[in-house]
């Protein structure tokens, strides 16, 4: 068997290659290169399949958190200097997004076992400079609750999804991008649904944040050489539309196969030494779970760099989501002195395992039983 890649793009993309390389001739032919059909059509289906009624196309994930905030300011929900709570262990594009608009992201510890931020926590940091809770979808799992939404609505506190990692994911029915007011997509190409190069995509519900986004996406332009605020460049262009559009159509299918591939994992490792993911509703079948879109499977272990070590020994890549918290980057060098234990533990002890809709059975059984024979 050949060494098991973490994420095969080229595998993954090569099964819709036909269709993909149709679009770009399409795009090419028809010298339409941006904010036309191809963008139209992907921003209806996303929509549709999202169950909002607005989707926004923009250039990549930070700017669709970006544009949501900078939105809600010149909205006049928020002002410079404002509070967003978001979770300490998140990727640093959450908080980029908030401090970029000269907010002030406010950081909570994430639960152990689900690693999204811990509902319980969050109220302890509202203060009356909060506007926003950011929640994180963090690996694609929904982070969402009962108590999320009451929190909201007691102290008038917008929700906002960063929602690159969870597309598909459900709660309740209702998929992310669906739950709160506005919502961040990022089609990285190593996303579950991703594009052959930088893309994103907002989606809200709310007609006015929709106008005001899609606006400011545009140099602060509603009409061609009329700039009613100041905007930034961020459209997402006709090819990547495309693609992504006839991707969109695989989505459910390939989120499907990874919650079957992470049901092996689940319950074929045995390795005490590895602490294994906790996906919620556990009442519910893993394979069938639909909160979980799975776009990472993250397993703890005290020893990860040997695991790490051992695993590529026997020909099996892993990554590392992420080593260094955002409050231990030097870019937040304001916050370095700020400590969350469990935020620690999760940097020092995450190793993510291969999972993709092309990852083969046999690969699967191969990552089981070198991981099961690992030892200390």
């Amino acid at each position: 068997m050949n060494s098991i890649k973490f994420l095969d793009l080229q595998k993954i993309n090569a099964q819709y290659a036909a269709q993909l390389k149709q679009v770009a001739a399409d795009v090419i032919d028809s010298g339409w290169f941006l904010m036309g059909k191809q963008l139209d059509n992907f921003e209806t289906n996303l929509a549709e399949f999202n169950g909002v009624k607005h989707a926004i196309g923009v250039a990549n994930g930070l700017d669709a958190l970006r544009l949501i905030l900078k939105a809600y300011i010149d909205l006049g929900v928020m002002k410079e200097g404002d509070e967003v709570i978001v979770p300490a262990n998140t990727y640093i594009a959450s908080l980029l997004a908030i401090s970029d608009n000269k907010l002030v992201p406010v950081l909570v510890e994430p639960n152990q076992k689900t690693f999204n931020i811990d509902f319980d926590l969050i109220e302890r940091s509202i203060t009356s400079k909060t506007k926003a809770i950011m929640v994180v979808h963090l690996y694609g799992q929904v982070c969402w609750d009962e108590k999320l939404e009451i929190l909201a609505k007691k102290h008038n506190l917008k929700i906002i999804e960063d929602n690159a990692q969870a597309i598909g994911a459900e709660y309740k029915g209702t998929k992310t991008g669906n739950l709160g007011d506005a919502a961040g997509f990022s089609f990285y190409p190593g996303k579950n649904l991703g594009a052959l190069g930088d893309a994103g995509a907002v989606t809200t519900n709310d007609d006015a944040l929709a106008e005001q986004v899609r606006a400011l996406g545009n140099y602060g332009s509603k009409q061609k050489y009329v700039n009613e605020f100041q905007g930034l460049n961020s459209r997402l262009d006709e090819i990547q539309a495309g693609f992504l559009d006839v991707k969109l159509k695989y989505i459910d299918t390939e989120n499907q196969y990874r919650r079957q591939i992470a049901e092996r994992y689940l319950t074929e490792i045995t390795n005490p030494l590895i602490q294994l993911p906790f996906p919620i509703n556990s009442n519910v079948k893993v394979g069938e779970n639909k909160e979980h879109s799975w776009h990472l499977f993250v397993v703890r272990t005290q020893d990860r760099n040997r695991l790490q070590k051992y695993l590529a020994e026997n020909d099996i890549q892993t990554l590392i989501h992420y080593p260094i918290p955002p409050n231990k980057q030097l870019a937040y060098a304001v916050m370095n002195h700020l400590d969350f234990p469990v935020t620690n533990d999760i940097h020092n002890e995450v190793l993510s395992l291969p999972i993709s809709p092309v990852l083969a059975n046999e690969e699967v059984t191969k990552v089981i039983e070198a991981i099961n024979l690992f030892s200390i």
